[in-house]
């Protein structure tokens, strides 16, 4: 008998997880079951129960997986050469609202989706979409403290404050661009960012 080398095995965990975060972002935590995971996933529950004791812990491991690869793409866009901060922000939003789509999202809109389903059913899944979206925000407050400071922009308040404020400004905006099948409420949401970060077009 073959045994996975770690490799492999990193492999098929992250292929699962993958698999589970594009399904889940499209119909939700509860109306997926690890069947369809899995079958779509072409991998056996045998498999699935060597990385996951349960759904909840692959849960919490999808979503861990998702706020560390969206985390590393907001790095990146924060800290792009040749922009002023504010540039790096309106870069962020409008990534926010290509990734946030109400068509299709691939996945990438999973903390949108799942976050109040999720924070009812599951305290671990609770504190790992706190730790993520507390994450999120503490990088915009950085960079809303940068653009202060290299003059790009300015704001009435606190940076952390602010940025707390259009962290849930554009949560809010996807969640409505989902129930109206409309940009609308991203480009309502553009334009209260900007007017909040007095930034120029």
């Amino acid at each position: 008998m073959n045994t996975p080398n770690p490799t492999q095995t990193s492999d098929v965990r992250s292929h699962i997880l993958e698999t589970g975060q594009r399904i889940m972002a499209g119909k939700g935590y509860s109306a997926v079951g690890l069947n369809e995971i899995l079958t779509t996933a072409g991998v056996p529950k045998g498999s699935f129960y060597h990385y996951f004791s349960s759904k909840d812990a692959y849960g919490e491991a999808m979503l861990e997986r998702y706020f560390e690869d969206y985390l590393a793409e907001l790095d990146r866009i924060l800290v792009q050469p040749g922009l002023t901060a504010a540039q790096r922000l309106m870069q962020y939003w409008a990534s926010w609202q290509a990734s946030q789509s109400f068509e299709q999202c691939q996945g990438k809109c999973l903390a949108v989706k799942l976050g109040a389903e999720v924070a009812d059913l599951s305290e671990a899944m609770r504190l790992v979409l706190r730790r993520g979206t507390e994450a999120i925000v503490n990088r915009l407050a950085r960079a809303v403290a940068a653009g202060i400071e290299d003059g790009s922009l300015t704001v009435d308040g606190d940076p952390a404050a602010v940025a707390g404020s259009l962290y849930q400004l554009w949560l809010g905006a996807s969640v409505m661009a989902k129930i109206e099948r409309s940009p609308r409420p991203f480009e309502t949401a553009l334009a209260a960012t900007r007017h909040m970060l007095h930034a120029a077009r």
